[in-house]
């Protein structure tokens, strides 16, 4: 899955928007995934060493358990460690990540 397969995996939701508040190298930013309702952050989409991958709000006992579970799922990329996670996109199943954005969607209602 590539970076535009990502944000269209994640702009079904009906009140879901992307945003680039972030600026990178002088281009696009960071993808940034929110509730057009109340501005909250539901997913970063980003880069590190050629692997793409999210972070996602997730309940601090799921994040434990999740980290614990799967070594694809790590502790968030500059996000508070006990609710965001940061999934390999490369490595984790399709319909886990799909349910980890449901989620982290319906968490950030």
């Amino acid at each position: 899955m590539n970076e535009k397969e990502l944000i269209k995996l994640c702009l079904k939701y009906e009140d879901a928007i992307l945003t680039y508040p972030f600026k990178k190298d002088n281009e696009n930013s960071y993808p940034v995934l929110r509730h057009k309702s109340n501005g909250k952050w539901f997913g970063l989409i980003f880069s590190l060493d050629g692997k793409l991958y999210i972070n996602l709000k997730s309940h601090p006992v799921d994040s434990a358990f999740l980290r614990d579970s799967y070594k694809f799922i790590t502790p968030a990329w500059h996000m508070n460690k006990a609710h965001w996670i940061k999934a390999d996109i490369k490595d984790t199943p399709k319909d886990l990540l799909e349910d980890l954005i449901f989620a982290s969607y319906k968490l950030t209602e």
